[in-house]
């Protein structure tokens, strides 16, 4: 067996949390914010950088709030709800943002919503509200969000980064949930190695990296889910930049082998 290569030059991945932004109000300037918190940290842009915003900050600043109480639940969300001790008007929320509802039943109701993403309740959360009895949806269109950040990130400081809005989501077999990639602009979000060499000399055949959720876990990592860190900038990761987004991501359908 070969030896692995000796790596040319010291590799290194740098996470950066980006803090002191405040609470996030419908219509803030998220981009603004996060240039703000760039510079308070004294990190500047720089080309090949990745700013990763997680889902909330992103649906609070585009309105993407509701109010429990002004939701009047259908019929069927009031018979799951009962069934299973939910609350009914979270339940049509779901099912209102739902694309296709994959199951519903034994108090699971797992959704896609938007370009395919598979969730529990669409996605809905009910965590770190500002208002209570308050819940923040998914963005409409998180890879047109992502992309508008780019731009003005990249207006404001002369080196547009890529962007990666995250939530977190189960995955089908494994236990635990974490941070993917919902939106994105400015990187290849897959990075397919098919007929590539490995370090030993065999060709690879079927290995395509999800760039954009690996990075988005990295960033995971650091933003925790109680320490009010919305967003990390990573410095050092060399991708690939293009026009992929997020809903590159998304399987084809005629390819599930999970439904």
């Amino acid at each position: 067996m070969k030896n692995a290569p000796a790596p040319s030059a010291r590799r290194a991945l740098q996470l950066f949390a980006l803090t002191g932004l405040p609470a996030i109000e419908p219509g803030a300037d998220l981009a603004a914010l996060l240039g703000d918190a760039i510079e308070a940290a004294a990190l500047g842009l720089q080309a090949g950088d990745v700013v990763v915003v997680c889902q909330k900050v992103v649906s609070k600043a585009e309105g993407r709030i509701v109010r429990l109480e002004d939701v009047e639940p259908s019929q069927r969300a009031r018979d799951f709800a009962s069934s299973f001790d939910k609350d009914a008007a979270m339940i049509e929320l779901a099912l209102r943002e739902a694309t296709e509802v994959l199951r519903m039943s034994d108090g699971h109701l797992i959704t896609a919503t938007g370009k395919g993403f598979i969730s529990a309740n669409s996605g809905i959360d009910r965590s770190n509200q500002s208002l209570p009895g308050h819940v923040t949806l998914l963005p409409l269109d998180a890879d047109r969000s992502a992309a508008a950040l780019r731009d003005a990130l990249g207006a404001r400081f002369g080196a547009a980064p890529a962007v990666i809005v995250t939530d977190t989501f189960g995955r089908p077999w494994r236990l635990g949930q974490i941070d993917f990639a919902i939106g994105a602009a400015g990187l290849r979000v897959l990075d397919d190695h098919m007929g590539r060499g490995d370090w030993s000399g065999r060709t690879l055949e079927h290995t395509v990296i999800a760039v954009a959720d690996q990075l988005a876990a990295a960033a995971g990592l650091l933003m925790g889910k109680a320490g009010g860190i919305p967003a990390v900038l990573l410095r050092g990761y060399d991708y690939t930049t293009g026009d992929e987004t997020a809903g590159d991501l998304v399987r084809p359908r005629e390819q599930d082998l999970f439904r």
